[in-house]
């Protein structure tokens, strides 16, 4: 895979109830700025959002939030974070964010952070991108849903080599370094052109 140079940052909303969780936000931040890597995330300026997005455009790398209109009073202040591209719904927001981004990194967030991940892991085990997929395991946060994929693999429901598409590591430049050597390996459900989503002209590297 190489480099990459535009990363999409899953993250919550919310900063958690440890200060581990913020750290983490700030440290992938810095090592985003640290490699010149752009940042697409949510478009929220509170939580871990917040943190991440504020720490890119202080190192001077560029930044954009994709956020429906629903959710532009409840998780924008005043004072919004870099470039903010408005979308319909949800469902345009992925479909951008997939379009735009290189590679993919998630850290603790909730229901909507884990749905974002999983839908990236599953577009790459159809074939829709083969960009790397990675998970910031902060303070064990993941170990459940790693076990469960590994429960998965062994129910016979998840394919070994898929299983491989999550990249997980516990601080963030382990992390990155571990995803730009990540070549895919699983065999895919279809070629990418095969597929007609929302974005079909995602880059498929």
């Amino acid at each position: 895979m190489g480099s990459f140079k535009t990363v999409c940052v899953f993250c919550g909303s919310k900063s958690g109830n440890k200060k581990i969780f913020s750290d983490a936000a700030l440290d992938l931040g810095r090592e985003l700025v640290e490699r010149k890597m752009d940042l697409i995330y949510g478009g929220g300026s509170f939580g871990l959002m917040g943190l991440v997005s504020q720490t890119v455009f202080n190192g001077g790398c560029h930044v954009l939030g994709v956020i429906p209109t629903a959710l532009v009073p409840h998780e924008i202040s005043s004072h919004a974070v870099g470039e903010v591209l408005v979308v319909s719904d949800m469902h345009e927001r992925k479909a951008e964010m997939a379009r735009r981004a290189d590679a993919f990194v998630a850290i603790p967030g909730g229901y909507g952070t884990m749905e974002e991940l999983l839908e990236m892991i599953t577009w790459s085990q159809l074939g829709i991108h083969n960009k790397p997929v990675g998970l910031l395991n902060v303070d064990g946060y993941y170990d459940c849903l790693l076990g469960l994929f590994d429960k998965g693999v062994e129910e016979g429901f998840i394919k070994p080599s898929a299983r491989d598409i999550v990249i997980s590591a516990e601080n963030p430049r382990e992390l990155i370094e571990k995803m730009q050597e990540y070549t895919p390996m699983h065999e895919q459900v279809a070629a990418s052109k095969s597929w007609k989503v929302e974005a079909p002209d995602i880059p498929t590297s």
